[in-house]
């Protein structure tokens, strides 16, 4: 058996989110239908992370074990031929040792969060962008985020159904950016919380608005508590960007 590792792109309008679940169409389970249909047997394809219903990604990595006989080219466009939705695209896939892992073996994970900043909304982004009306100061909003960086305890911005055993986290970079009506928070670590990018982004919304003052992100974070924060972005404005390894 060989191992590879294939970059993906997906819409995840209307998905269930990144794995297989009992009821709903998934990224994984998309993939692990076309592998089948490739190569005539079961492929677990496994994921650098897990994504929400709704939310979307430009560099997800996943990895999977098949017959000697495939090489990249024919994992890239077998995988293509056989997806059964044109909201999914395997971008590239590269032949890798056995003991690389997509999840494990991670050193970094990119997200972006993209809001749409103007009076009216978009009839061509609305699954894409959060829409948020009201003027946003994004010098604010990179105050807040910047008491955020680091290693810290991040219980007050992690869903409260997170599973990890540990609400410490560090985050290496948050940069807020905007270029006409669009705003974008980057943010990059080795690994995030359940929903901490979508309560992050919701809180500096708070702060972007003027209801929050900066330092009002810090007292939120020593709290260590879901309440104290702000409210969570939704899913369709997150976008995972890119896994490093």
């Amino acid at each position: 058996m060989k191992r590879f590792f294939i970059t993906v792109e997906y819409d995840g309008t209307n998905l269930v989110g990144w794995q297989k679940q009992q009821s709903g169409e998934s990224v994984q389970g998309y993939l692990e239908k076309a592998a089948m249909a490739l190569t005539g047997r079961d492929v677990l394809v496994q994921g650098s992370g897990r994504t929400d219903a709704g939310v979307h990604a430009m560099g997800q990595v996943a990895h999977l074990d098949v017959p000697e006989k495939f090489d990249e080219k024919a994992i890239l466009q077998g995988l293509n031929a056989k997806l059964e939705t044109k909201q999914v695209k395997v971008l590239e896939a590269r032949h890798v040792s056995d003991e690389m892992h997509a999840r494990f073996s991670a050193t970094k994970r990119s997200y972006i969060y993209r809001i749409l900043n103007r009076k009216v909304g978009s009839a061509l982004s609305r699954e894409f962008m959060w829409h948020v009306p009201y003027p946003l100061d994004i010098e604010m909003m990179q105050q807040g985020a910047n008491h955020l960086i680091g290693v810290h305890d991040f219980t007050s911005f992690r869903a409260s159904a997170c599973q990890a055993k540990s609400p410490i986290r560090s985050i290496e970079s948050i940069e807020i950016i905007k270029q006409d009506d669009v705003i974008e928070l980057h943010a990059s670590a080795i690994s995030f919380l359940h929903n901490q990018i979508r309560n992050i982004t919701g809180t500096l919304v708070q702060v972007g608005r003027g209801k929050w003052h900066p330092d009002m992100v810090l007292r939120a974070l020593e709290a260590k508590d879901r309440a104290k924060a702000g409210p969570a972005a939704p899913p369709h404005g997150l976008y995972l960007s890119k896994i490093e390894f």
